[in-house]
C-alpha cells in the first residue's frame, strides 16, 4: 500500500497551518508551525514575504492538496472518493467529506483509540481491531451506521491497550459515534452530516478544481 513517509511537520509548513498530523505533539510548542511558521525548504523564508497573490487554480489546488494530507490519501483515491461522490445525489463537496470521515482509520482517530490519523492508520493495518465480530485491517473500510468497532481480544494485553481505556475517560467523539471505554468499543450510530466534520476546509474549491 502506498503512503506518503516523509516528515509530516512539513506537510502543514507548505500548507501554512495546522493540519494536526502528529496528534498530541500538534498541541505544544514543538508543533512545527509554531517555531517555524513558513514554508520548507533552502528559501522558505524569502517565499514567506514575496509570496503574491494564488490564482483560483492555486486556491483549489492547496484545498484539494490540504484536504488528501488530513486524511492520508495519496492522489489516485481521492479522485476515485471525488468519482463517488459526485455520483451520488447531494452535495459533492460533503458527500467527498462524509466518505472520507467513514474510513475505518478516521473512525478509530475519531473514537480516541488513537491520536493521530496516521497512528489510526498503523493500528488498523497491524489488525488490532475488529467491525462486527470481524477482524479487519484495511484502512480505507468503509464503515456503515450499526457497525461496532472494538479492540481485538488479542491485542487487549498489549501495555498500549492496557492503558487506554483511562484515556478514553474523558473523551468525547463526535455526535454521531458512540464510545464504549469500558468495552473498548464504539459504534457508528449514523452516518456524519457537514456540520458535525470538524475539518476546516472549503470543499467547494475542491468540486471546482475537478470540474475544471
Amino acid at each position: 500500500m502506498a503512503r506518503y513517509i516523509g516528515p509530516v511537520c512539513r506537510l502543514c509548513r507548505r500548507e501554512g497551518e495546522k493540519l494536526y498530523l502528529k496528534g498530541e505533539r500538534c498541541f505544544t510548542p514543538k508543533c512545527a508551525i509554531e517555531r517555524r511558521n513558513y514554508p520548507p525548504g533552502q528559501h522558505g523564508r524569502e517565499l514567506q514575504f514575496r509570496r503574491s497573490r494564488p490564482s483560483d487554480y492555486g486556491l483549489q489546488l492547496r484545498e484539494k492538496q490540504k484536504l488528501r494530507r488530513i486524511y492520508g490519501v495519496l492522489e489516485r483515491q481521492f479522485r476515485r472518493y471525488f468519482e463517488i461522490a459526485q455520483r451520488a445525489r447531494g452535495m459533492t463537496g460533503a458527500l467527498l467529506l462524509i466518505l472520507l470521515e467513514r474510513r475505518l482509520d478516521n473512525v478509530v482517530y475519531r473514537l480516541g483509540f488513537a491520536s493521530s490519523r496516521a497512528q489510526a492508520r498503523q493500528l488498523v493495518r497491524h489488525g488490532h481491531f475488529e467491525v462486527n465480530g470481524r477482524k479487519v485491517d484495511i484502512p480505507s473500510y468503509q464503515v456503515k451506521p450499526g457497525d461496532i468497532i472494538r479492540v481485538r481480544e488479542s491485542s487487549r494485553e498489549k501495555e498500549y491497550f492496557k492503558a487506554l481505556a483511562e484515556r478514553l475517560e474523558g473523551h468525547r467523539p463526535p455526535p454521531w459515534l458512540q464510545l464504549n471505554p469500558q468495552d473498548l468499543s464504539g459504534q457508528v450510530l449514523r452516518l456524519p452530516v457537514r456540520e458535525e466534520i470538524d475539518t476546516r476546509v472549503q470543499e467547494h474549491l475542491i468540486v471546482e478544481f475537478y470540474s475544471r
